[in-house]
């Protein structure tokens, strides 16, 4: 097999250890891809884990797009905008997603993995001769393509912008359409920069550094959405939003559809990306060592390749096991004994002058409950009322539990690794074989075991909450948004560890979750939130999945239908005549196909 492998080697340069000291004026040293043999002692050697050898089929070799250095990530391919549709990008985090964005935008020039000697444009255009990639980067030199990118990270935009929000969005008005944008979503009159639809009315005239998390997303994809462009890249959209927020915001993105412009969207949720994209394209490969990006597929086969992680006319397997969403997979498989009820009471919980009024309610063991709401509706003051970090108004207590409880805002404090980290907080569960297996070996903690806390990423500290979550011996787990930094591959496999150790180990648990896939998978039950966001909310009691996915949907005039494939949750388009014959029939959801 030899003749027909390629090798590179990566080197984690976060990995590595300062130890060795190299005057100034000596070669740095790197490993020389095309004399390696694959012995693997280099990689073996390495203390720190710093060094992977990887075997890649040859015929990648001639379709490196773009290499950032010697022993470092590697692009193969590149997806390819269509004029008039929006095109998805799906994919695990540091697999390439960023690098394409940029390279599409023409913020960066590919150089064909030539980093030393990196080749004109002309050599470029001659390089994808005959593919819709030429006309898209002619059009980019010749027609000087104006590209605008919403972010991935919008908890950055305070600290490079400064301003009120609706003088930024003043400041950036170009479309003589916006306020139709506005009305055909919300049905209301709108002023050109009354970007209702995104719910930013009543912050147009608050500063950027006071907005939360989801109202500077909404107003990032706002200020894209007011200008006039060729090009719009949309940077994982739907993060800090609610389900009937990120709809919102899709239906923005689609709006601006054009014949001439060009639309690209990343996005991990996949029911969002489902409603979003007219075409899909694919990448895998190995985070931090290469990404190859697939054909374009259709939304529908294309969503459904990445989760049977199967490319058929590829011959191609990119991980090792499918993905699906049959409703309570866990309890087919086993009869799951209940041995435990709890109940609360009826709550009324003020805080200056928002008013949450929680209905008496009662859940068992092995249970998962799903809150599901609008942001602002108090779920996660719900939340902290269980876990006794709040107390309620007047004289009703929550009995006394023992939780565990995950913040939805994790602020890294520790000093020192998270293998020191697990040591210091649970112990026993760390040490334990069972929950390795279980728990960590899934959410592949083994990677980050010896990094410093305070040094890792957004999902690589969300696994490692979760992992301390679950940790901690507890009747009840308290879980606030365990998808936020995911991607698509990590939230279904975070769902189903959660799921797996909540019905083995007849615990219960709480679970604020936005992204609707996961949501569905996890629930047994749900606590449907109605009211006014900020205002007056109430927290109905546990239903069951059905009937509270029904009357959520119902109150977001949204339907759903499943895939007959792998059973996951798709959106049917507004006004679609499938959408029309559900809502007349009151079927909002289904749990069967």
């Amino acid at each position: 097999m030899s003749d027909k492998l390629t090798r590179i080697a990566i080197v984690s340069a976060d990995k590595c250890k300062f130890c060795i000291e190299v005057e100034g004026t000596s070669k740095i040293s790197y490993i020389s891809e095309s004399l390696c043999i694959g012995c693997g002692i280099c990689a073996k050697k390495c203390p720190f884990g710093a060094i992977h050898i990887i075997n890649l089929p040859t015929n990648l070799e001639s379709e490196v797009t773009h290499r950032y250095s010697a022993n470092s990530f590697k692009l193969h391919r590149l997806p390819v905008p269509r004029p008039g549709q929006v095109l998805g990008l799906v994919g695990t985090n540091g697999i390439g997603k960023s690098t394409a964005l940029k390279i599409l935008s023409g913020k960066m020039k590919p150089n064909l993995g030539k980093f030393d000697n990196p080749p004109d444009w002309e050599d470029l255009l001659k390089y994808f001769r005959g593919s819709e990639l030429q006309n898209y980067f002619t059009r980019i030199l010749e027609d000087h393509l104006k590209a605008i990118t919403k972010p991935q990270y919008v908890d950055h935009i305070p600290k490079v912008v400064n301003g009120r929000v609706g003088g930024l969005l003043e400041d950036k008005l170009e479309r003589d359409n916006f306020d139709y944008i506005v009305d055909s979503l919300d049905g209301q009159d709108s002023s050109p920069i009354d970007a209702s639809s995104l719910d930013l009315r009543d912050v147009l005239q608050r500063e950027v550094g006071q907005l939360s998390g989801g109202e500077l997303q909404r107003f990032a994809i706002g200020v894209v959405a007011v200008q006039k462009a060729n090009v719009y890249m949309f940077d994982e959209p739907s993060s800090y939003l609610d389900v009937k927020q990120r709809l919102n915001a899709a239906r923005v993105i689609r709006s601006l559809i054009a014949s001439d412009t060009y639309i690209i969207v990343v996005e991990h949720d996949l029911s969002v990306l489902d409603y979003l994209s007219d075409y899909i394209c694919i990448l895998y490969g190995m985070p931090s060592a290469y990404g190859v990006v697939t054909l374009p597929a259709s939304v529908r086969d294309g969503i459904n390749i990445f989760l049977d992680g199967n490319i058929r006319t590829e011959n191609l397997r990119f991980r090792e096991e499918s993905l699906t969403f049959k409703i309570g997979e866990v309890a087919e498989e086993e009869t799951v004994a209940k041995h435990r009820n709890y109940t609360y009471p009826a709550m009324t919980k003020t805080m200056g002058d928002f008013k949450l009024d929680v209905k008496a309610g009662e859940f068992t063991d092995s249970e998962i409950v799903v809150m599901l709401g609008q942001n602002g509706t108090g779920k996660t003051t719900f939340i902290r009322l269980l876990a006794g970090l709040l107390k309620p108004d007047g004289d009703n207590q929550v009995p006394e539990l023992n939780v565990s409880y995950k913040p939805q805002k994790i602020s890294p404090k520790f000093k020192g690794t998270v293998r020191m980290l697990f040591i210091q907080k649970i112990k026993a569960a760390f040490l334990n074989p069972q929950f390795n297996t279980d728990v960590m070996k899934p959410l592949n903690i083994d990677n980050i075991i010896d990094q410093e806390v305070t040094h890792l990423s957004g999902g690589e500290l969300q696994r490692v909450a979760i992992v301390l979550a679950l940790g901690k011996p507890a009747d009840i787990y308290l879980i606030d948004e365990p998808s936020a930094y995911l991607d698509s591959e990590q939230r279904i496999i975070a769902a189903k560890v959660i799921k797996r150790f909540i019905v083995h180990f007849k615990r219960t648990a709480f679970i604020v979750e936005h992204d609707f896939i996961m949501a569905t998978y996890l629930a047994d039950r749900v606590v449907v939130y109605d009211g006014t966001p900020s205002v007056h909310a109430i927290a109905n009691s546990p239903q069951s999945l059905l009937t509270g996915m029904n009357k959520f949907l119902a109150s977001l005039e949204i339907t759903f239908r499943r895939d007959p494939t792998n059973y996951r949750p798709r959106i049917n388009k507004m006004g679609s005549q499938l959408d029309q014959e559900q809502k007349l029939s009151g079927n909002y959801f289904f749990l069967d196909n």
